[in-house]
C-alpha cells in the first residue's frame, strides 16, 4: 500500500495548518444554520450573478478564441483561461451552496433589542482599558478591518445574550479578558 494512504505518526508530521481545514472548522456543522444579514446575502448574490453573467462568458470567449489558434500545449491564453474557468466555476458552486443554506436575518426587526443577538453592533470595554466596537454578522460577511465579526467567533459567543452593563469573560490563549458591554444597537 502506498504511504500516501497511510498516516504515519513516526514520519514526523508537520505543524502546518491547512487553510481548508481551518475554513471547514469555522463553518457550522452540516445542516446547521448559516445566518446572514440581508445586505450580506445581496452582496453574495451580486457576486454570483456577476460571475455567471459577465466574467464567465468573457473568459469562455477568450478560451474559444485561444483554442482556435491551434497548438494548445503552449498557448498561454488557452492554459490561463482554462485555469480561470475552473476557478470561476468553483466559486460559483461555493456561492450557490452558501446562498442555498443561508438564513437571512433582519437585525432591524430584532425582538429584545436590550440583549446582544445576531446583527447587533456592540460597544464594549476590554479589561477596563480600551473601548472596542464590533458588529455580529454571518460567516460570509466577516470583515475585521471594519469591525464585523462572525456570530461563531469567540468574541461574539462571549457577547451573545449579554445586556448593557453586563461583564462577560472572553477566554483567549493569553488568558481571560473581561468585556463590559457599553452599548447595543441594531441599526445599520
Amino acid at each position: 500500500m502506498s504511504k500516501a494512504f497511510v498516516k504515519d505518526d513516526a514520519a514526523g508530521e508537520s505543524d502546518e495548518i491547512d487553510e481548508a481545514d481551518l475554513a471547514a472548522q469555522a463553518l457550522p456543522a452540516a445542516g446547521g444554520r448559516n445566518y446572514i444579514t440581508r445586505a450580506g446575502y445581496e452582496r453574495l448574490k451580486a457576486e454570483l450573478l456577476g460571475l455567471i453573467d459577465v466574467e464567465r462568458p468573457e473568459v469562455v470567449r477568450v478560451v474559444s478564441w485561444a483554442a482556435s489558434n491551434g497548438d494548445r500545449s503552449e498557448n498561454g491564453d488557452y492554459i490561463y483561461g482554462k485555469k480561470r474557468l475552473r476557478e470561476i466555476d468553483r466559486r460559483i458552486r461555493f456561492l450557490t451552496r452558501r446562498l442555498d443554506a443561508a438564513e437571512v436575518v433582519e437585525p432591524a426587526l430584532q425582538q429584545g433589542c436590550e440583549q446582544v443577538f445576531f446583527g447587533a453592533t456592540v460597544s464594549y470595554l476590554r479589561n477596563g482599558e480600551r473601548e472596542e466596537t464590533v458588529r455580529i454578522v454571518g460567516i460570509d460577511e466577516v470583515d475585521p478591518a471594519n469591525g464585523c465579526v462572525s456570530w461563531i467567533s469567540p468574541v461574539a459567543r462571549a457577547l451573545l445574550g449579554a445586556r448593557e452593563g453586563d461583564v462577560v469573560t472572553l477566554r483567549t490563549p493569553a488568558g481571560a479578558d473581561e468585556l463590559e458591554v457599553l452599548a447595543i444597537s441594531y441599526c445599520g
